[in-house]
């Protein structure tokens, strides 16, 4: 039987990263979420934030970061399922759209090393993307799951609309992490009860109670996590 999700914690939310005040319009940013099964065993890819990192240091996380510039116009050996670009499209233009699902798959080869691809012939091209086509291979888009939706609140040093992506790691070209790019100074497969005895921010880990979800009922409605007038609220969203 699986561990029912745990409630959005606001709490905790609050102590990982404390108000400071000031504005700050929440950049877009994408996160991508790798499960396996070892030895019958439910895991997931994530990695520790390096200490000295302004924004949730030390922190278990997944892979991801924010959006650049040069993802809307990146290739990819396939494109965003309909399911997908139909739920994104809800919230943002087609092509943000996306673009944000190559952020979630760009950032996670930068910080892990592991490609969510399909071999091509290598490429020369500039800027964040130079590495991952050099190495033979483009992004395979088809293979995203959305999951979640979560916008940090307003008063922290950073502030990012994160959309939450999953895949099953047979997507992937090679199956174990490199060292990435230094930004996660550990990254390791671990069993989901491992995982919530981590050091993990509020939204890492109600976010990891949807994955355990979804490896049941991927068809789960997704979760919207935001604040309103000063308090937390989860929406589902079909």
């Amino acid at each position: 039987m699986s561990t029912p999700p745990e409630p959005f914690d606001s709490d905790r939310d609050q102590r990982d990263a404390p108000r400071i005040g000031g504005r700050q319009t929440p950049k877009d940013a994408a996160t991508l979420i790798l499960t396996r099964r070892h030895r019958g065993v439910a895991q997931v890819l994530m990695g520790r934030r390096a200490p000295g990192h302004v924004f949730m240091a030390s922190k278990w996380v997944f892979p991801g970061g924010r959006i650049d510039r040069a993802d809307f116009t990146a290739a990819s050996a396939t494109e965003p399922s309909p399911a997908v670009m139909g739920r994104l499209t809800m919230e943002v233009p087609a092509r943000r759209a996306r673009a944000l699902t190559l952020t979630a798959v760009r950032e996670t080869f930068e910080e892990t090393g592991l490609l969510l691809a399909s071999p091509a012939p290598a490429a020369s091209v500039a800027g964040p993307w130079r590495e991952f086509r050099a190495s033979g291979a483009l992004p395979d888009l088809a293979a995203l799951s959305y999951i979640a939706r979560a916008i940090t609140p307003p008063g922290r040093t950073r502030r990012f609309d994160a959309r939450f992506f999953m895949v099953p790691a047979e997507a992937l070209l090679h199956p174990e992490p490199t060292a990435g790019s230094g930004e996660l100074d550990e990254i390791a497969w671990l069993d989901l009860d491992e995982a919530r005895g981590q050091d993990l921010p509020a939204i890492t880990r109600f976010v990891l109670g949807e994955v355990n979800e979804r490896l049941t009922t991927p068809d789960r409605p997704l979760p919207f996590v935001r604040m309103v007038h000063g308090k937390h609220v989860v929406e589902r969203l079909d």
